[in-house]
């Protein structure tokens, strides 16, 4: 415990101080700590009262030192820059147990967040910084360390490994398909409510084109629920609302559970695209990133969906 700790006076007098000795106007200090010159004036004066004597000879166009306000600033300016460079100190260890992990929204949402919780209290050195967003570009921001993207597997200047494909499938509540009996093929989905992710990637598969790709045409749909965003999609299956269109791996938990059942057969589709895992080229890895991509990868064959 310091001891005398009545001596000192409140830190910010000290800066404010040194940086208007260091440049020698209250005015440029106001500049330099983005504060009032008032506000920098006052807390000189203050540190002034505290130690009973004057720091500054003021004169209408500048200030100097007096001989105390020597003797402090020699004491001052080594220890602030000692306080800096300790603080710069936890800065830096606390950014290398920090790891930036983005995700779609609905990676984000339905896959990473049941399994965080596990991988906190396995790993509660390491923090995780997470972004949910469906634009590529903020998810492969230059401060995002580790990225889960959907697409073919090129994103330029990124390495990417596949985490798991694309199969996509009916889904909805056991409460909505108990009310709904007759609901027991593909050719009974235009006469239900269908909830739709209105989506600015198009290559996304909607009802439309999996009915197309299923059937070989399309069909009249006239009851759909639109949202933007997949998780509330999820959501609105979960509560009744309708009908959404399953992506593997993103609702195997719900499946197993029995939140989310299939309203007939298995019916599904396979695409070409998938989930990656995807670094920068240039960024430089760290043991905590290298502990979250191992975490990550260790789900790569890791199938649920019958």
């Amino acid at each position: 415990m310091l001891q005398r700790r009545n001596l000192l006076p409140p830190l910010d007098y000290f800066v404010a101080f040194e940086s208007a000795a260091t440049q020698e106007s209250f005015a440029a200090a106001s500049r330099d700590l983005n504060i009032s010159e008032t506000a920098i004036s006052r807390k000189i004066k203050l540190l002034e009262l505290h130690f009973k004597c004057p720091l500054f000879i003021r004169s209408h166009r500048s200030i100097t030192l007096t001989p105390e306000g020597h003797q402090l600033l020699g004491s001052v300016r080594p220890a602030l820059e000692q306080m800096i460079a300790a603080s710069d100190d936890i800065f830096t260890l606390e950014s290398q147990n920090t790891v930036t992990l983005s995700a779609t929204n609905s990676v984000a949402s339905l896959w990473l967040m049941p399994r965080l919780q596990k991988f906190n209290r396995r790993n509660n050195q390491i923090k995780i910084n997470l972004v949910a967003s469906d634009n590529d570009a903020e998810c492969l921001g230059k401060n995002v360390d580790v990225a889960i993207l959907r697409g073919n597997g090129t994103w330029p200047d990124h390495h990417a490994e596949m985490l798991f494909g694309e199969c996509v499938f009916p889904v909805c509540s056991p409460a909505y398909r108990k009310i709904h009996p007759d609901f027991d093929s593909l050719e009974a989905v235009a006469e239900h409510s269908l909830i739709e992710v209105s989506s600015e990637h198009k290559e996304w598969l909607n009802w439309q084109t999996w009915l197309q790709k299923k059937l070989g045409h399309s069909m009249n749909l006239k009851q759909t629920v639109t949202v933007n965003t997949y998780p509330l999609a999820i959501q609105a299956a979960l509560d009744g609302i309708g009908v959404c269109l399953g992506w593997e791996h993103l609702v195997d938990h719900l499946l197993k559970s029995g939140q989310l059942v299939q309203p007939f057969a298995p019916e599904e589709i396979s695409t070409r695209s998938g989930y990656y895992l995807v670094t920068s080229k240039t960024r430089t890895s760290f043991p905590a990133r290298n502990t979250v991509e191992k975490w990550l990868l260790g789900f790569k064959s890791v199938t649920t969906h019958n």
